[in-house]
This record gives structure tokens, C-alpha cells and sequence, in this order.
């Protein structure tokens, strides 16, 4: 039986279970046992999910476990077979020859290419399908056992119900705490990596050297080409300039003309057609910016009588990425001032005041807390991307402020630190995680001053 087979075998019980404890419960409603619906503690579909949950929940906990220490005693009952004792010492060929032997037995190879891992193939077969079969015995019999134990407990004073609210407010706990614990997860790694890096490079030439070209044997003392002030100042350029530039002015214009200006038609069918620009993949973006955008951009620079303009520049990049976070800034503007009472606005022309005045004087300042968080989100998110710089900017570190050369981000030397075959102990390639830090500690602080900003200056309105 597969490891899916077995899951819809135990939902389906589960289901059952459900059932039975129902049928259970209001048996005792309708009884005079039971008496008067009043006397029954909680409702019958609370008395079926506690014995669904009963019954599901251990044996889905035993098969995560099951599933990740079952493969290290298959690979033990293997190796104390005697045609295991042949096998060679070295680790990485006994490692190549026990996982090929695995492969071709669960059926992944059909051809053995490691000498002597065919006549492992037996031994596999007999230790997967023992285990196989002792998981699944045990998977089943802790669903009865826990079926049984809930089915036993439903009687007419039973709390079931705080029994299933407390079980499903500690899965809306465990819920919430994976991404803060994937956060944690994530910015350990990256300091852990990132002390090792710092270990070989000095910190001082990673924040303050100017110049990128790293290399893979590092010199004490000497220039070893980790200046990262080169991506540092791309990363701002295109993200945090060029492509604010393009989406603060179209993003807050339009979420003017659509809650100030537009009929409500034309609401309708316009604000889903813009956020539509939030749904298109970011290498969709990258192929118009490297395509069609960036030539423009050069023969522009051409007519303009710049002689060096490259086909990769960092205008290209920064406008479609400018017109990529449109939406964000568009829909966090829009609803910051659809927020502010109408009051206000109908007090304000009331007085005298025209619309546009209305507008700038009374509506914009009262929705600033949420435009500034808006932008400010924008911002991360745009020094985040990674796809339209690799294709219309190019991988060349300048410091320059020129937006007609070519220039690179964080993310595109992370992108190309990474590639191909690594040696994780190499400075060349730990150089990508201490990238990485610098950018999650970016984009992080701004995420934070966006949020305290709109916590602080967010009016409370009647």
C-alpha cells in the first residue's frame, strides 16, 4: 500500500468516524435517555469531529514519523545481511551503491549501473515491504484505538465541544507560528553562513569596498574583490529610484481617479484590470523589459547623443519594475483614502474648496499614514526582485549613476553565486548568504518602519 493510498484510507475512516459519533450523539437527543435537547452538552457534529479528530490525528503524527525514520531501518536490515558485507568502506561509494539499489527496488531505476548493488536489490525489496507493512498495521490500529476511545466518551453531558475548539485553536497556533518560525529559521541560517564568510573576508571590505569581483582564494589583509558598495547602490538604483520614480506618481494618480473621479462602472471593470499587473510572472516582466523596453530605452539614449549606452541598463529594469509594483501601490493608496469619512470631504467642498484642493488638502494627508506604508512596501518588494535585473540589466557591477549602463542588484549575484557546482566552504560561494543577509536585513527594516508608520500616524475616525 502507497504512503497516499494509506492517507485516503485513513481520511475515509476518519470520515466514518465522524459519522458514527454523530449518529451517536443525536441518538442520545432523541432518546429519552438523553431528554430534552437542552440536557445535551454540545451539538452532535461536535460529538463526530472529536472522534474524526481522535481517530485521524495520531495516526497521521505516527506516519510523519514513520515516513522519516522508517528509511534508516530499512538501509540497518540491509546492512546486516550478509551480501551487504562485501560492500565497500568508503562512504561515498557504499552511499551511490545502497541508493541505486534502493532506486531500482522502489521501482525510480530500471538498470543498475554500481557494481554490486543489484544483488542488493532483493534485500531492499524484503526490507521496504516489511516495513511497509508494519507502518501501515500500526497506522490502522492507532485510528481504531483512537476512534474507539472517543467513540467510548460521547455521552449526553460530554464537553465535546471545548474539546474540538481547543484542538482546532492549537492547529490556528501552529499555524501562526510556521511563518515566524520559518522567518527564525531563515535568518539563522543566513548569520550562520554569513560568520563563516566573515570569518575569511574582512567586513570592513564587504561594506565599504567598492569594488566587485570576487575570488575564490582569499588573501589576508589584501583586496580580494568582495566590495559590495558596487550592489549595494544597484539595488537602490533600480529598486529604490528608478522604479519608485514610475510607480508612486501612476500608482497614487490612479488610485485618485478611481475613488475620486471614476463612476462606479468604470470601477468596476478598471481596478481589476490594474491589480491584473500584480498577477503576471516576474519572467513575463523580464522578457518585455529585455525585448522591447530596454532596445527603446538605447536607441532613446542614442537620439539623445549618448555613445556608450548598453542594451542591459538599469532604466529598463527600473521602469518595468516601477510598472510591475503599480498594483501594490495603487490598491494600499486606494484603500487608505476610500477610508477617510466622506465628512471630511463633503465639509471641505462645503467650505468652498474645489475637488483637486479637496483632494491635496483634506484626502491626502488623512490617507498619508497608508500611502507612505504603501510605498514602503513597494520598496521591498522592488529591491527583492530578481528576474526583470537578470534580463534587462545585466550582472556587470558599476557604481555609476548613469541609468543607461549596465548595472546589478544583490539578488542577480546571489542568482549568479549559486549557480552550477558549488564548494560550500568557499568564500566565492558563502558570499551569496552574507548578500543575503544584508538584503533580508533591508528589506525587513523597511517592512517594519512601513508598519510603524501606519500605526502611528493612522487616524481613529468616527
Amino acid at each position: 500500500m502507497t504512503g497516499t493510498a494509506l492517507l485516503f484510507l485513513v481520511l475515509g475512516l476518519g470520515l466514518i468516524g465522524w459519522i458514527a459519533g454523530r449518529a451517536r450523539a443525536a441518538a442520545f437527543v432523541r432518546s429519552a435517555k438523553g431528554g430534552p435537547r437542552g440536557t445535551v452538552n454540545s451539538l452532535p457534529y461536535y460529538h463526530g469531529w472529536f472522534v474524526a479528530i481522535c481517530a485521524i490525528a495520531p495516526a497521521l503524527i505516527f506516519m510523519f514519523i514513520w515516513q522519516s525514520i522508517s528509511p534508516s531501518l530499512v538501509t540497518n536490515m540491509v546492512l546486516s545481511a550478509p551480501a551487504a558485507a562485501d560492500l565497500p568502506q568508503e562512504g561515498f561509494a557504499r552511499a551511490a551503491i545502497l541508493s541505486e539499489a534502493r532506486a531500482i527496488a522502489q521501482g525510480f531505476q530500471a538498470t543498475a549501473f554500481q557494481d554490486g548493488s543489484e544483488k542488493l536489490v532483493p534485500l531492499y525489496e524484503g526490507a521496504l515491504s516489511y516495513y511497509k507493512w508494519i507502518g501501515v498495521a500500526a497506522t490502522v490500529l492507532l485510528l481504531f484505538a483512537g476512534g474507539a476511545f472517543a467513540f467510548t466518551r460521547i455521552k449526553p453531558d460530554f464537553r465535546a465541544r471545548s474539546k474540538v475548539e481547543r484542538v482546532v485553536m492549537f492547529g490556528l497556533l501552529v499555524a501562526s507560528l510556521i511563518a515566524i518560525l520559518t522567518t527564525l529559521g531563515i535568518f539563522a541560517s543566513l548569520i550562520f553562513e554569513s560568520w563563516r564568510f566573515f570569518s575569511m573576508v574582512s567586513p570592513f571590505e564587504f561594506l565599504f569596498g567598492t569594488e566587485w569581483n570576487p575570488k575564490s582564494v582569499v588573501t589576508p589583509g589584501a583586496d580580494n574583490g568582495y566590495g559590495a558598495i558596487p550592489l549595494f547602490w544597484g539595488t537602490i538604483f533600480i529598486g529604490a529610484i528608478i522604479a519608485m520614480i514610475v510607480a508612486i506618481p501612476l500608482g497614487l494618480m490612479s488610485a485618485i481617479f478611481l475613488t475620486q473621479y471614476a463612476s462606479a462602472s468604470v470601477r468596476k471593470w478598471m481596478k481589476p484590470i490594474l491589480e491584473i499587473l500584480a498577477g503576471v510572472p516576474t519572467v513575463v516582466y523580464g522578457y518585455f523589459a529585455a525585448l522591447t523596453v530596454a532596445p527603446a530605452v538605447r536607441d532613446f539614449a542614442v537620439m539623445l547623443g549618448v555613445s556608450n549606452a548598453a542594451s542591459d541598463n538599469a532604466l529598463a529594469a527600473g521602469i518595468v519594475m516601477g510598472v510591475m509594483i503599480i498594483p501594490l501601490v495603487s490598491s494600499m493608496s486606494d484603500d487608505s483614502i476610500a477610508a477617510v469619512p466622506s465628512a471630511m470631504r463633503d465639509g471641505s467642498l462645503a467650505m468652498g474648496a474645489t475637488k483637486s484642493e479637496t483632494i491635496k488638502q483634506v484626502l491626502l494627508p488623512a490617507a498619508l499614514p497608508g500611502v507612505v506604508g504603501g510605498i514602503l512596501l513597494a520598496v521591498s518588494r522592488a529591491i527583492g526582485e530578481t528576474m526583470i535585473v537578470v534580463m534587462a540589466a545585466g550582472y556587470t557591477a558599476n557604481l555609476t549613476a548613469n541609468p543607461f549602463a549596465t548595472i546589478t542588484t544583490i539578488t542577480v549575484q546571489i542568482v549568479a553565486l549559486l549557480t552550477g557546482d558549488q564548494d560550500f566552504g568557499s568564500p566565492h560561494t558563502l558570499a551569496a548568504f552574507a548578500l543575503g543577509l544584508a538584503l533580508f536585513v533591508t528589506t525587513f527594516f523597511l517592512n517594519y518602519v512601513a508598519l510603524r508608520v501606519v500605526k502611528k500616524y493612522r487616524e481613529a475616525y468616527e
